[in-house]
């Protein structure tokens, strides 16, 4: 029975959680996929609290695992947000439509990120923003009522959720202060040597709207880089000795 859920679970659009799962009790590519996930958010979890076997078996026990497809809205405007996901594989975009219907991009998550909307999860209330996969991806999720569990259970967790709340609200406010501080040009450049990986795998209108502008704009600014970038190698090459 066991296997039938985990292998069921494994399809897309699926979810299961699996506090039973142990080595041998499943076939071993789907036991080794399992294995590695643990191991990957037990390594992120790791990098800010400490936790015992024990303690990592009971919240393994908590999480539900999910794939989903490439263009997958996870959520939608109106709906309650009962997920905080971590990303195992995938990128994921959240961002709001205005009345008009044009979109304001919040957000781009890979691997090793979390996503959720924070204050209708919070609450309980309906949420004002969309979430969409941009690629298949496979996560490790926590409900509203698993996370009070995992609270309840495990304390130090709430240290860990409020470091990542900090963590969001300090990139947040970076980056409004760079749409008053910064021209289209500098955006562009502090976002691609911060998300090298993010850059390499979102559509260009997409980084647009991140950015603030259009993306016949952005193309200007690509290709001055480029045209900087050129500039600079032809001179450096004239200098160099013979």
């Amino acid at each position: 029975m066991i296997i039938n859920n985990i292998q069921q679970g494994i399809n897309f659009g699926y979810s299961t959680s699996f506090p039973d799962i142990q080595t041998g009790a499943v076939p071993d590519l789907i036991s080794y996929l399992f294995i590695t996930m643990f191991e990957r958010i037990d390594q992120f979890v790791d990098r800010i609290i400490s936790l015992s076997p024990e303690e990592k078996q009971q919240f393994h026990s908590l999480l539900k695992f999910k794939r989903v497809r490439k263009r997958t809205y996870l959520l939608q405007e109106g709906e309650i947000c009962d997920f905080e996901a971590y990303i195992v594989k995938g990128c994921i975009r959240t961002y709001y439509l205005s009345d008009e219907g044009a979109e304001t991009i919040l957000s781009f998550a890979i691997e090793d990120w979390w996503v959720s909307d924070p204050s209708s999860f919070t609450g309980q209330t309906p949420s004002n923003m969309f979430i969409e996969s941009l690629e298949d991806c496979e996560l490790l999720i926590l409900d509203h009522k698993s996370k009070a569990t995992l609270y309840e259970k495990i304390p130090k967790f709430e240290t860990l959720f409020r470091l990542l709340m900090q963590r969001s609200l300090f990139t947040l406010q970076r980056r409004f202060h760079s749409l008053v501080s910064q021209t289209a040009e500098q955006r562009y450049l502090a976002f691609i040597e911060k998300y090298p990986q993010v850059v390499q795998r979102v559509p260009q209108n997409q980084i647009a709207r991140y950015l603030g502008v259009s993306p016949e704009f952005l193309s200007k600014v690509r290709n001055t880089i480029q045209k900087k970038t050129t500039q600079s190698g032809c001179l450096s090459a004239k200098h160099q000795p013979a």
